[in-house]
């Protein structure tokens, strides 16, 4: 072949694609990872968690419902809706991720993501929202099985969704932070057990704070997911125990601290790279 026929491969490439300032397809095919790895167990995934917290709304209405008294104007059983939603939302987002990347990790397959043209934010942005799509899931099929036994409507649409967003994308970044700690299932299931589980049921999911002695009250005040669900419960029942303005900004800071933490673990490759 003439000098003159050949290619200049000094000015050109080939097979490297260019994304662009952002991968939109990496990001997307993670995203889709994510979903499809709990739609494909869905009983496991949204049917169970929906079962359970009708479960729990079954035992508190037949066991105390009509001897409760009525708080802050509200029937008990229109006040737990709320918190038990925005519960199943929360865990189930924290449980997605987390347990996503410790299988990754254990298995070895992490590598996988780890290797593609993605950046640490996009890798973050893909997973945390595919935490938070199946809180979201999880959080609007729990709603509507429970418009069938309890009688209650919403009265801010904005604060719903709003607060409902920013609960799913809070626990989805603890999912990634403690699927990066955990070496072992059995460190997820200490961070559930004793973190997780005790600070969602003890931030007003079942009462008002008001009814907590002064202390208490004080304590609470720095649980954040206090603050997501009073916001939620703000949007059906037009109440909220807090400043909402006081309580957006709390959410929305817990949320860009988290990421911050996440997105920092992930550049550095904590215990995902080593």
């Amino acid at each position: 072949m003439s000098k003159m026929n050949r290619p200049n491969l000094e000015h050109h490439e080939f097979g490297v694609r260019k994304f662009g300032l952002v991968n939109w397809l990496g990001l997307y095919t993670l995203y889709k990872k994510e979903v499809m790895r709990f739609t494909s167990i869905y009983l496991q995934t949204i049917i169970a968690p929906v079962v359970s917290m009708l479960l729990f709304l079954a035992i508190f209405t037949i066991g105390i419902g009509k001897f409760r008294a009525e708080i802050n104007g509200v029937a008990f059983v229109v006040f737990i809706v709320p918190g038990l939603v925005m519960n199943a939302m929360m865990q189930n987002a924290f449980a997605n991720n987390s347990s996503s990347l410790m299988m990754g990790k254990m298995q070895g397959n992490i590598v996988d993501i780890l290797m593609p043209p993605i950046s640490a934010g996009e890798m973050m942005l893909a997973i945390t929202m595919g935490g938070a799509t199946r809180g979201l899931v999880v959080g609007l099929s729990t709603g509507i099985a429970m418009m069938f036994v309890v009688d209650f409507s919403i009265q801010h649409i904005w604060a719903v969704v709003l607060f409902g967003v920013l609960g799913s994308v809070v626990m989805a970044l603890l999912g990634v932070l403690g699927g990066i700690w955990a070496d072992k299932f059995d460190h997820l299931g200490m961070i559930s057990n004793f973190i997780i589980t005790p600070a969602t049921f003890l931030s007003g999911t079942f009462y008002s704070i008001t009814q907590l002695p002064e202390f208490a009250q004080i304590i609470t005040m720095f649980n954040p997911f206090y603050y997501l669900i009073d916001g939620f419960r703000y949007g059906f029942i037009g109440q909220s125990e807090s400043n909402i303005y006081i309580t957006l900004l709390v959410s929305i800071s817990t949320c860009v601290g988290l990421w911050v933490w996440g997105y920092y673990l992930i550049k550095i490759g904590y215990k995902i790279k080593s």
